[in-house]
């Protein structure tokens, strides 16, 4: 920093992390002098950029504006140094709040340093060496010759080329992944998981995790195996305890596996540290064997077996496929390639060490797509090599090969020799027959046995430390129960010890079976399962063009990645199609269980986008679909009762998901009940998904209510059938509407009952009710289907409801018992009055229900003609019914308790602003007489009954008054059980038509 004594001519350099300072391109904060009032403070000269900085501190202290900063975009709920930024009501709102005092935080990065003693890695030894060690495994020593001899150079070189596009293509597509956002400790799960969702990330970290561990074991196994080789060729059969080859491999493989348990205990640091030392002995055995081709063979005994040195004419004889049958197997193209493609399958080593790296966004580009370049080049050296050195087979019988040497002379080319022309059983040396064939034409042969003990025990060494870092991550995410114990870590690292004692636990069980040649080519599968799946999520999140789709990897297509997606089940079947199908079940499974438990995880992935593209598309689909009465679906639109704004906002979507109704939730807010309720019916839904129904509650307070509000209530009726919807009208003895005696709680997210009690106006709850509080267990989804409602809904301090309590808010959610479902079809609204009652009795609650019909004649002759018209028309159209009632003295007059009764509902409104009058009354008597005598009917007929649903009144613009037509109303609907009052819009809602 200089600073003029003036006191105002500073600049500042801002440094690197390490306080080393910037090269060109720094930032310069240069306050201008106090005169210069106007001056920006701007130069970008030579690339430097100035800022008068003289009032940055005071603007902090005097706005409670964000600055743009990284801290506000941060993960809240798993990253460190994360802020909340002020919501628009901190900002629009009248009241100032106090915010927390975060500016003076800004220039901090917390995440950004460091913890102590955490080790990261960078891609060189992060990356490139872990993919290194993985992709040369044990394959490139015992299967890479075979495969020449095999197929060929030309076939092998196309082998060892489309098994490394597969990989190729699929590093490519977990580049792209890794670029699009920080990616955190996982590795190819964590990646999944993200970009396609947890159910798939689910299934696939599983897998994952069991078949490292299985690897693992594999891997051990074939150190085993080469130690006995070791010692059956170099000494003689030598055993190493005595009892038998098949109990050393037991014995040495849990020694050797507690070593590796003990070496990622230690620490990651001493991982590196041994895989550093393996990869230099697996360097040192692979330029043994290229220095031992170009010496040559050494004696007659090498050239026996089919080491004969680098010859153009053998070149040229090795060309050619020339297929065996080998393990009582007929080999051919596809057979070699499946044997060869596990070779290249490291490719994940790196990644699965995302949490370790320093820059998981760099690294595994680049180390990734390094490592396949490189060994691609190796292997493909290494073939066109040993083709041209080794014959595809040979006896090794060095009395026969001399025979015909000293027979034939210098005259004979050496490779028509018996020795190195053998068929069957005869052969036993060769690209074709031995496994030793890159030993044999090493420099020294002992070190391509060092070889393969770095590439089996390096490879083991990532399953061991790769599969408990997935498993940890997995264990964070809560997918599957009973596996947070996992997810504990220890050390600044957060090692995953826990998942280390479980890998070396199913490692060591593996290890004692011995033989795991059916196991392995499930695990090739699940990695290849892997892979196509991330092929697929580059693809899928491409496709949907998702806004939050950004890479910062370029070098990648959609349309790439979905053929390495296809590539990859291809050689999945290719490798074994019995296994290909055990993989897909498995993979169906846990994808199915995992989606039955819905976790609790928003990652944004592109199956939550797809499902915007595909409703989007659905619904334009839709719009150009005529409509047909079929089709026809009651869409209801549901008006709450005032309630907080922004609590009601925040929690309604919620309530509506952990209760499984399919519905949307939209808020208006205006000064009275009608406009808001006009506003509402204009604007709800979507195209064809626009509400046809409008569902309120009865107004039960209306006599004593404000007189405005039972008019507001009033209106809204007209206006759903202005904007011709359907209207219904439900009314409970004991009242729906229970929010005013529920609890408010912080920790639950929505009280109220699961009923339909929020689609109300403002209805009265039953007296006595005491105070409900909706226990937080009843957000655990998993068990919700298994709760009582007496273990979800409780009192104060948690005190058991009475049941009665209970039953009135759980109503519509309880099985009904046996009883009927009244139908008054008084007049016909286009057949939703009797639609609906049907659908009723298609749910699970209402099955054991009857359908009774009744209707009105329109005279006494016509009783029972009117009856069977009524049958044959609802079998006709096939709605079962156990009855079908004609009412034909519904003109009847009615007795003088139900007139008194109307008379006394009607008299507080005569003569009043908004109320009625005696003309109104006389105009419209023999209406109320008809709804008063229905009353009579209703009581005398349906009062037993388990549901009424009722032809809605017609309320007719300047005929009809508010209080006059509540009045009818509550004579229809008072002292009744459950009663859906209903009037669909006069179209045709159901047909007799095929």
């Amino acid at each position: 920093m200089s600073r003029n004594s003036g006191g105002y001519n500073e600049w500042v350099e801002m440094d690197d992390a390490d306080g080393t300072p910037n090269g060109g391109g720094r930032f310069q904060v240069d306050p201008v002098d106090q005169d210069d009032t106007d001056h920006l403070g701007v130069d970008l000269q030579g690339g430097s950029h100035t800022y008068d900085t003289r009032y940055l501190k005071s603007l902090r202290r005097m706005t409670m504006e964000a600055f743009p900063r990284e801290h506000y975009y941060r993960n809240q709920a798993s990253i460190e140094g994360a802020y909340v930024r002020p919501t628009l009501d901190d900002l629009h709102g009248q009241t100032i709040k106090e915010m927390p005092n975060r500016y003076d935080q800004v220039e901090g990065d917390e995440e950004g340093q460091p913890r102590k003693g955490v080790i990261k890695f960078g891609w060189l030894e992060g990356v490139f060496m872990r993919c290194l060690l993985n992709i040369w495994g044990v394959m490139l020593f015992l299967r890479m010759t075979w495969v020449i001899g095999q197929a060929g150079i030309g076939l092998g070189l196309v082998v060892i080329t489309l098994a490394n596009i597969v990989t190729l293509i699929t590093a490519i597509s977990m580049s792209a992944v890794s670029t699009n956002g920080q990616i955190k400790g996982g590795g190819i799960y964590y990646m999944i998981s993200r970009s396609l969702g947890p159910e798939f990330g689910g299934a696939i970290g599983l897998m994952f995790t069991i078949s490292n561990s299985i690897a693992c074991a594999m891997y051990v196994v074939g150190f085993c195996d080469s130690l006995n080789d070791l010692l059956t060729f170099e000494f003689d059969g030598a055993e190493i305890t005595g009892l038998g080859q098949e109990n050393d491999k037991r014995i040495i493989g849990c020694a050797v596996l507690a070593f590796l348990l003990f070496l990622a205990w230690v620490g990651m640091d001493w991982v590196t540290r041994t895989q550093m030392g393996l990869l230099f002995i697996l360097i040192a055995a692979q330029i043994d064997f290229v220095v031992g081709i170009f010496i040559g063979p050494v004696d007659n005994e090498e050239k026996a077996k089919g080491f004969i040195g680098l010859s153009t004419e053998l070149f040229k004889d090795n060309f050619g496929p020339a297929y065996t049958k080998y393990d009582d197997v007929q080999q051919d193209f596809f057979s070699v390639f499946a044997v060869f493609f596990p070779a290249v399958t490291g490719i994940v080593a790196g990644a699965n060490l995302s949490g370790d790296l320093k820059d998981p966004a760099s690294a595994i580009p680049k180390g990734t797509l390094l490592a396949i370049g490189f060994t691609y080049l190796t292997y493909i050296g290494y073939g066109l090599l040993s083709g041209a050195c080794i014959v595809k087979a040979a006896t090794g019988n060095l009395t026969q090969f001399e025979e015909y040497l000293n027979t034939c002379g210098n005259n004979c080319s050496e490779l028509d020799n018996p020795a190195l022309n053998c068929e069957g059983n005869d052969c036993e040396w060769g690209l074709q027959w031995s496994q030793q064939a890159l030993e044999l034409a090493s420099a020294w042969g002992p070190l391509i046995y060092g070889g393969c003990f770095a590439a089996t025990l390096s490879s083991a060494i990532a399953s061991l430390v790769g599969a408990p870092r997935v498993f940890q991550a997995l264990a964070k995410d809560k997918l599957y129960p009973g596996i947070g114990f996992f997810s504990v870590g220890s050390g600044a690292n957060n090692d995953p010890i826990r998942g280390y004692f479980l890998c070396f636990a199913v490692a060591i069980g593996c290890v004692l079976i011995g033989d795991l040649n059916a196991i392995g080519s499930l695990t090739s599968n699940f990695f290849l399962a892997a892979y196509a799946l991330i092929n697929f999520s580059v693809f899928h999140a491409s496709f949907t063009r998702s806004p939050g789709w950004r890479p910062a990897f370029k070098y990648y297509n959609a349309w790439v990645s979905l053929v390495g997606t296809i590539l990859c089940l291809v050689v999945m079947f290719t490798v074994d199609w019995i296994v290909a199908f055990i993989t897909f079940a498995i993979t169906l499974a846990l994808y199915m269980y995992v989606s039955y438990r819905r976790p609790e995880a928003n990652w944004g992935s592109s199956t939550q986008a797809q499902a915007y593209v595909s409703a989007l598309k659905s619904i334009n689909e839709l719009n150009r679909v005529d409509d047909h009465v079929k089709n026809y679906r009651p869409q209801l639109l549901g008006t709450l009762k005032q309630r907080d704004r922004l609590a009601i906002y925040r929690k309604a979507n919620s309530w509506i998901r952990r209760h499984k109704i399919k519905a949307f939730y939209n808020l208006v807010e205006a000064d009275q009940f009608d406009s808001g309720a006009k506003s509402l019916i204009e604007l709800a839904g979507l195209g064809k998904l626009k509400p046809n129904l409008l569902m309120m509650g009865f107004k039960s307070d209306w006599q004593t209510s404000d007189r405005q509000k039972m008019i507001q209530y009033f209106n809204v009726i007209h206006e759903a059938l202005d904007h011709y919807m359907a209207v219904a009208i439900l009314r409970v003895p004991c009242g729906l509407d229970f929010s005013n005696v529920v609890r408010e709680d912080e920790d639950v997210e929505l009280k109220g009952s699961p009923s339909s009690g929020d689609m109300l106006a403002e209805t009265s709850s039953p007296p006595g009710t005491p105070e409900l509080a909706l226990e937080s267990g009843l957000k655990k989804k998993s068990k919700k289907r298994r709760q009582s409602f007496s273990d979800i809904y409780k009192g104060p301090g948690g005190a058991p409801l009475p049941k009665e309590v209970i039953n009135n808010i759980t109503m519509f959610n309880q099985k009904q018992r046996k009883g009927s479902i009244d139908v008054w079809w008084l007049f016909d609204d286009g057949g939703l009055t009797v639609l609906l009652p049907y659908i009723l009795t298609q749910r699970p609650q209402w099955s054991d229900c009857q359908l009774r019909i009744f209707t009105l004649a329109a005279s006494k002759g016509e009783l029972e003609h009117e009856q069977r018209s009524i049958a044959s028309l609802l079998s006709r159209f096939r709605i079962d019914f156990s009855d079908v009632v004609v009412i034909s003295d519904v003109q009847k007059r009615a007795k003088d308790s139900t007139q008194a009764e109307f008379k006394a509902m009607v008299s507080p409104f005569m003569d009043v602003e908004g109320g009625t009058n005696e003309a109104e009354l006389l105009a419209n008597k023999d209406k109320s007489n008809r709804h008063m005598r229905l009353r009579e009917l209703l009581q005398e007929n349906s009062r037993g009954s388990s549901f009424v649903v009722i032809t809605l009144p017609m309320p007719r613009k300047g005929a009809v008054s508010a209080p006059l037509y509540m009045a009818w109303l509550e004579l229809l609907t008072r002292d009744m059980p459950p009663i859906l009052v209903i009037r669909g819009n006069q179209e045709q809602v159901i047909t007799f038509y095929s």
